[in-house]
């Protein structure tokens, strides 16, 4: 039985195992490979554990332990095209580690993993759905400045979704942010708002969604209790822990992981 585990969650570093102490594998690799391979000690995740590494987009709080993971490993690493050819080019992957461009359906650790578009400032962001083996779906998806349709639709008969909740408004337009940031976090190529994302699981709850993650919060422009607040004050049409199950994903793991 699949399990997700969150590792690491904020705009500081974010690395997110999805398997079994057996075998899975890691979507980013934001933190450095002594980090990453105490968190998976404190789950109980053997180093041997992460089969693939799945890469969302190229900017440093999502790759930048790439290089060591991939140098003390060898592990593929997959991604879009134009991000395996950016992170090639800024010497982001070891020799020892094959690269693969995410193009349909990967077969990898008794799952199947495909992609979906976001909306970020990045090359060619994406996010990820999984397919376990005991055919459940669950999805990681941060890093968007909106919901694009086709977002939507892969998010859409999730049983568990890992979803962006960045910032709080108020404290983002309140906040010591220099003006052009805070317009680039609030567009549609930034970051994904607290009401945002309740918005959208509202609409995943209504098709059948259960486990939800808050993931990728600010550290500056966000807390763990405003964005679980906020969005679980928008869902009061649903009822907590029957409709729907919530957790805010941590900036690094405690050990604990959620069973789908």
């Amino acid at each position: 039985m699949a399990r997700l585990y969150p590792l690491f969650s904020s705009s500081k570093g974010n690395a997110t195992f999805i398997g079994t102490e057996k075998g899975g594998i890691l979507i980013d690799c934001g933190v450095s490979f002594k980090k990453l391979s105490s968190a998976l000690e404190i789950n109980r995740l053997p180093l041997s554990a992460v089969q693939a590494v799945f890469i969302t987009h190229e900017h440093s709080d999502h790759v930048s332990g790439l290089k060591m993971l991939t140098k003390k490993t060898g592990v593929p690493v997959y991604a879009k095209s134009r991000t395996l050819r950016r992170l090639f080019d800024e010497s982001m992957i070891s020799a020892e580690s094959p690269v693969i461009d995410m193009r349909g359906k990967i077969a990898c650790a008794d799952m199947e993993i495909s992609c979906f578009e976001t909306s970020h400032d990045a090359i060619q962001p994406c996010g990820y759905k999984i397919h376990t083996a005991d055919d459940k779906y669950c999805a990681v998806c941060t890093d968007t400045g909106c919901i694009t349709s086709e977002t939507d639709k892969a998010l859409t008969g999730c049983r568990m979704v890992l979803i962006e909740s960045n910032y709080d408004e108020n404290m983002l337009k309140n906040g010591r942010y220099p003006l052009y940031l805070k317009e680039r976090i609030l567009s549609d190529t930034g970051h994904l708002s607290n009401n945002d994302c309740a918005f959208q699981i509202g609409k995943l709850i209504e098709k059948g969604t259960l486990y939800f993650l808050l993931g990728h919060l600010s550290q500056d422009n966000n807390t763990p209790y405003i964005a679980d607040s906020t969005v679980e004050k928008s869902l009061s049409a649903y009822r907590r822990n029957k409709d729907y199950l919530m957790g805010v994903a941590p900036v690094e793991t405690k050990g604990g992981a959620v069973i789908f």
